[in-house]
């Protein structure tokens, strides 16, 4: 796997995003109207110093310097895989004049007040916002206290601020070259006012900015130092893992423990209203505990609910829904001319994070104790208060690194169930949920069924475009407050209302339909770009077809006015060798651009398809204009875990829904792409002086078209529903006789384990 640089690339100079594009572009960003904004800096205005008795030199909320020398970073937004810790710290290290290397990192304690994410309207990490809103707000934090400690040696030395210079945590009077160490200048620098307006380096100044930095949290996660959720011992600590009820909505009706107890560390069996948990001396002796137990079920509404009903029921509110505004442009009801239409679905997908859900909380009366991975620490503590009815100054959360979110750890459903344990014991419990009930229990990204149409001129070009969406939204779940004020959930349409292409008459709306009461869902890895991307580079390929163009140049000519995405597509097109050489039978090649979370990309995907319908990544081409690089390492690796996360959904990931009941139940049935399967993915930088776009989530917005367009290539079957069906693609009889034979031995799902 490769990550390329290109110098020679001409850099894009366009002015910044208007407020209104990056909101549009952002995301969650409702949420951040909703609470009506935030300061420029956040956890660094009036009054947000760490306690007075902290002996370090802490100017704001993410710096603390020790008279000892020692540098401590609190980072605002949580580390689960994606590198935002070295992120963060690079931001900070910068403008601090330290390097990497002389710092130690430290997850921010629950406080919304110091370090809620100004865009998500809370403590939260999630849709790709990191660098974009640490971007100034971090360096702001660490100039500040730069400045603080510099005019501190200058008033020791009794000489002017400007005649001295800082490298790698030492002030240096240039005059006389005398010098003094950030540790020696702590307590001094903390009876300095904090500079109002801190000036910021000039970009052709940075030392770690832009370099490929190693990552700060890779040597604890080598040696197995650094701990994760899942890794928390505390004395007196018990282990309990749980099982909720399977049909969703469901109740526990009653639960026989008789032969659990009598099983060798079996401690107590705990009663919730949709779940038992065990508890015992370590984790064998409560899943054993579990496992024994003879457990009734109230099944509940959803007790004949299916997958088949679901997508009925989105198609008849497709069709007969009342839909919501996304965004509308000219007038599509009065062109005429070729209309090509099409259907899309997508499934519920689950989030089967490597780490599953666990948590370890202390109960006492006189506070709770909760150590978790998570991404809403403040939503951690509201939630252990309404459990123990405890004040949140006597909630304490210890938050952990994570092995994965993707969306899932936004959610404190799981930490409210082992507060509801934990407060019926009086001693620590670490509940562990297993795989099968961390798929089982998931809160699951919301299937969506799509009606898109293009009315094409003569040269076939769009000349009106209408795309509707139809499915739950998940912000009304977690924030009602942030849904538009005409009910729109801006997640529904993003990636579809804005479109690169130019496009003169455009609807694009949305559909909401609920979920039955009960059955969870939440925002997965790329959110609603993941969808909208698939639809509309899906449909784009389509148009081409339609009308007899290459991909690439019908790509070319309804771009329009749009520099940065013509440059990553005319970039993509070079590297991958698009339209040259010979492709041989059943080997095709795709493409998709788009303009996710403030970051352009073209990814190109070459597969081959086999006899029998089985699909074969071979090489990947990906080109990024993401902005600013704060590290082009983090990018290379994000794009290429996302596209890896986002071909296993395609090719693999679906819920399905029997008796109200998911089937899938572990990576057997529910699987990842495999490293044998992985192809080798280049990514390829575009030199940008933008402000920093989002990158964590757009590999996974761009693999499924990419990889579905290709498949067409290779076969000329156009895919439109999600996860790929084999036996769609397979090429003859006989091939169609040994798929037909191998599945009399495949999963629940109908598809090969």
């Amino acid at each position: 796997m490769m990550l390329r640089v290109d110098p020679a690339q001409e850099e894009i100079e366009l002015q910044n995003p208007a407020r209104r594009e990056l909101l549009k572009r952002g995301g969650l960003v409702v949420a951040f109207i909703w609470l009506g904004g935030a300061s420029r800096v956040w956890g660094f205005a009036e009054g947000t110093r760490l306690n007075a008795d902290d002996p370090r030199f802490a100017p704001n909320a993410f710096v603390r310097v020790g008279s000892d020398g020692s540098i401590q970073l609190v980072m605002p937004c949580i580390e689960m895989g994606q590198g935002a810790y070295t992120g963060q710290a690079t931001l900070l290290a910068e403008e601090l004049d330290v390097g990497l290397d002389q710092i130690t990192v430290e997850h921010a304690p629950a406080n919304r007040k110091l370090y809620a994410n100004p865009l998500l309207g809370d403590q939260a990490t999630g849709g790709s916002t990191t660098i974009r809103f640490c971007w100034t707000s971090l360096r702001d934090a660490g100039a500040a206290a730069r400045t603080m400690l510099v005019a501190a040696a200058a008033q020791r030395w009794k000489v002017d601020a400007s005649q001295c210079t800082v490298a790698r945590g030492v002030v240096t009077h240039s005059a006389s070259g005398r010098t003094l160490r950030y540790g020696e200048l702590a307590d001094a620098a903390a009876s300095i006012a904090p500079p109002a307006k801190p000036v910021l380096k000039d970009p052709k100044d940075f030392q770690l900015i832009g370099k490929p930095m190693r990552r700060v949290d890779t040597p604890g996660k080598v040696d197995g130092t650094l701990p994760f959720g899942i890794d928390i011992r505390v004395p007196g600590m018990k282990v309990a893992t749980v099982q909720a009820c399977p049909t969703f909505g469901g109740t526990l009706a009653s639960v026989d423990d008789t032969r659990a107890r009598a099983i060798p560390g079996v401690l107590k069996v705990v009663k919730l209203d949709n779940a038992v948990a065990v508890i015992g001396e370590h984790f064998w002796a409560a899943k054993k505990g579990l496992d024994a137990l003879t457990i009734q079920w109230n099944a509940g509404a959803n007790h004949q609910f299916t997958t088949e009903q679901l997508f009925k029921d989105l198609a008849d509110t497709s069709e007969h829904g009342t839909p919501i505004l996304g965004r509308e442009v000219g007038n599509v009801d009065k062109v005429t001319g070729k209309v090509v239409s099409a259907t899309y679905q997508m499934p519920l997908l689950a989030h089967a994070t490597m780490e599953p859900i666990n948590a370890t909380v202390h109960v006492r009366p006189d506070g709770c104790d909760i150590w978790v991975g998570t991404q809403v620490p403040a939503r951690c503590v509201d939630v252990a208060m309404r459990v123990t009815g405890l004040p949140a100054e006597r909630i304490q959360v210890h938050n952990q690194y994570m092995g994965g979110g993707f969306g899932r750890r936004l959610f404190e459903d799981s930490v409210g169930q082992a507060v509801g344990i934990a407060r019926q014991v009086d001693y620590p419990v670490k509940v562990i949920w297993t795989r099968e009930e961390d798929i089982a229990q998931d809160r699951y990204r919301p299937a969506y069924y799509d009606r898109i149409s293009a009315t094409l001129d003569d040269q076939g070009r769009p000349l009106a475009w209408k795309d509707r969406t139809t499915g739950a939204s998940v912000l009304a779940t977690f924030a009602p407050p942030a849904m538009g004020k005409n009910g729109l959930d801006s997640d529904l349409v993003e990636c579809a209302a804005e479109l690169p292409y130019e496009v003169p008459n455009l609807r694009v709306d949305w559909v909401r339909h609920d979920m039955p009461n009960g059955v969870p869902i939440g925002w997965w890895r790329g959110v609603g770009p993941t969808h909208n991307v698939f639809v509309v580079e899906s449909f784009v390929d389509e148009l081409a077809h339609t009308v007899g163009k290459d991909p690439v140049d019908y790509r070319r000519a309804i771009l329009g006015d749009n520099p940065r995405a013509k440059a990553v597509l005319e970039l993509a097109v070079e590297k991958s060798g698009w339209g040259k050489g010979d492709v041989p039978a059943r080997h095709g090649r795709g493409i998709a651009l788009a303009a996710p979370f403030g970051s352009y990309l073209c990814v190109v995907t070459d597969v081959e398809v086999s006899p029998q319908g089985e699909v074969m990544l071979r090489r990947a081409v990906a080109v990024v204009d993401c902005g600013t690089v704060v590290n082009p390492n983090t990018v290379e690796a994000q794009i290429q875990g996302g596209l890896v996360f986002g071909w296993s959904a395609a090719m693999y990931s679906g819920i399905t829904l029997k008796n109200g009941a998911v089937e899938q139940r572990n990576f057997n049935d529910y699987r990842v792409l495999r490293l044998n399967q992985t192809p080798p993915i280049e990514v390829h930088l575009v030199p940008s002086k933008e402000s920093p776009g989002g990158i964590g989530e757009t590999g996974t917005v761009m693999a499924m078209p990419s990889l579905t367009n290709a498949i067409f290539a290779a076969t000329g079957v156009r895919l439109r529903t999600l996860p790929i069906d084999r036996s769609a693609l397979v090429q003859d009889k006989d091939a169609l006789k040994s798929v037909l034979s191998e599945t009399s031995s495949a999963s629940p799902t109908g598809r090969l384990a």
